[in-house]
């Protein structure tokens, strides 16, 4: 299993190595892991499949102190550790601040964006921080309002299972970050291609955020997936890589 060494704590990610200079960096929502975007890796594209545990998550090394800054720098090591050139961004809400905070440091190493329900502002209902500090279960049962009414029940026990994996504290801090992200005063500076995805049925970064996403961002493609909430890339694997393979075939 690859590592990759921040500082002096190993940080995992999986990879699929087709051994092209394209690479797409998938990077997980709050409380989450690497695994989300385990169908991604059959995107058939000519590219490089990555995705990563965040610092606290899945089988990274635990962190004390975690912030949207820790993130980009992790993230960036990652990049030159596997001396990538062409990397394209990809991440699910938490991570669409990742990737979106990224290009602003460094908006010479990315090639393109792909924002898949997430925004520019991230607000968190006080309900969820309120349960994550008193009844973890609850929260992690709370986990179905994530999906479509539509999604399989077994696709939303195991993502839940995985989620209780992750301790209430990793997550109370990675939506902390959420809450107090904001760049809508910087969201029209960005001028690389960006393919904007959302579950119609998203209920915590709805439509009209990405609605907004696509208004502002003048070289952007907007894609809306039926039948589908905040995890698109689990709840319509399909739909969500294909339209990857349609994007970068377009615009790259």
């Amino acid at each position: 299993m690859p590592y990759f060494k921040y500082k002096t704590n190993q940080i995992f990610y999986q990879i699929k190595d087709v051994k092209t200079k394209r690479t797409i960096i998938f990077i997980h929502g709050s409380g989450g892991i690497s695994n989300a975007w385990k169908n991604q890796f059959d995107i058939k594209i000519r590219c490089n499949i990555i995705a990563i545990d965040l610092p606290s998550h899945g089988k990274s090394d635990k962190i004390a102190e975690l912030n949207l800054e820790l993130y980009v720098d992790v993230v960036r090591e990652l990049v030159i550790f596997l001396k990538i050139k062409d990397v394209i961004l990809a991440g699910n809400s938490l991570g669409g601040a990742v990737i979106q905070e990224y290009y602003f440091k460094y908006p010479d190493e990315v090639s393109a964006l792909l924002l898949i329900g997430t925004g520019g502002r991230l607000r968190v209902k006080p309900q969820i921080f309120d349960s994550l500090k008193k009844d973890y279960p609850a929260f992690l049962e709370s986990l179905e309002g994530a999906f479509s009414e539509k999604t399989d029940k077994s696709l939303i026990d195991a993502y839940s299972r995985e989620s209780s994996e992750i301790s209430p504290e990793v997550t109370f801090s990675d939506f902390t970050i959420c809450d107090n992200f904001d760049t809508l005063d910087k969201t029209s500076t960005i001028d690389i291609p960006c393919l904007i995805i959302c579950g119609i049925d998203d209920l915590l970064t709805p439509v009209k955020y990405s609605e907004y996403f696509h208004k502002k961002l003048k070289n952007s493609e907007l894609v809306l997936i039926e039948n589908a909430g905040h995890k698109a890339m689990l709840e319509k694997p399909t739909d969500v890589n294909n339209s990857i393979e349609n994007f970068i075939t377009k615009f790259l």
